[in-house]
């Protein structure tokens, strides 16, 4: 009986840690070197999105790191009534990738993947990848220019062609935070990347 409790236990352990090790917030999420170090899973999930759809992996890591600070569970802050009472959700974005509900159902109707989840990173990283890769079909933005396919990301295919950022101000500045951390990806993924892909195994 003892040893049956042991080998249950064991066995949530692993889960726990699995799960625990595949999710938590990178340690220094400004560093895409110490981010995959801390989980290379990460990094077979982001290169395999790279090399389906083209999209830079500095490019990627630069927009979940934007979006949701590799938060699993970040959603918009509730707006407020009379600047005091918690209200509705300004958008359905949620998880790494904080897509919204609507694009979030194309992007797996276009994929025939109905299972993806925007809480899981490999899924989120695809979806991504799969959105670069559609605004560079749509707007005609090359895939690695990070400053533009930002404004699409935030604003959406049809207000970038509307040229909503010249209202929204705050899109001109994400976009340049984008810009400046996928060039510090980039950079530091020089020193590191073929270490990673040395690697060919799971390893936690």
């Amino acid at each position: 009986m003892q040893k049956k409790i042991l080998k249950n236990n064991l066995i949530y352990f692993i889960i726990f840690f699995f799960l625990t090790s595949c999710s938590s917030v990178p340690k220094y999420p400004q560093n895409a070197c110490k981010i995959f170090g801390e989980n290379y899973l990460w990094y077979k999930s982001v290169k395999k999105s790279s090399d389906t759809y083209g999209a830079p992996i500095h490019i990627i890591l630069a927009f979940v790191n934007k979006e949701s600070g590799f938060n699993r569970w970040a959603k918009p802050k509730r707006t407020k009534l009379f600047k005091i009472v918690p209200y509705k959700r300004p958008s359905s974005s949620f998880g790494y990738s904080q897509a919204v509900k609507k694009t979030w159902e194309m992007y797996k109707t276009e994929t025939n993947n109905p299972l993806a989840l925007r809480t899981r990173f490999k899924d989120s990283v695809m979806f991504i990848g799969w959105y670069i890769n559609k605004t560079n079909k749509i707007n005609k933005i090359p895939l690695n220019d990070s400053y533009r396919q930002y404004l699409n990301y935030y604003l959406g295919w049809g207000n970038y062609t509307k040229k909503a950022y010249k209202i929204d101000k705050r899109a001109i500045l994400f976009a340049k935070n984008v810009k400046k951390q996928s060039s510090i990806y980039k950079s530091q993924l020089r020193e590191c990347k073929k270490s990673l892909d040395r690697k060919k195994y799971i390893i936690f």
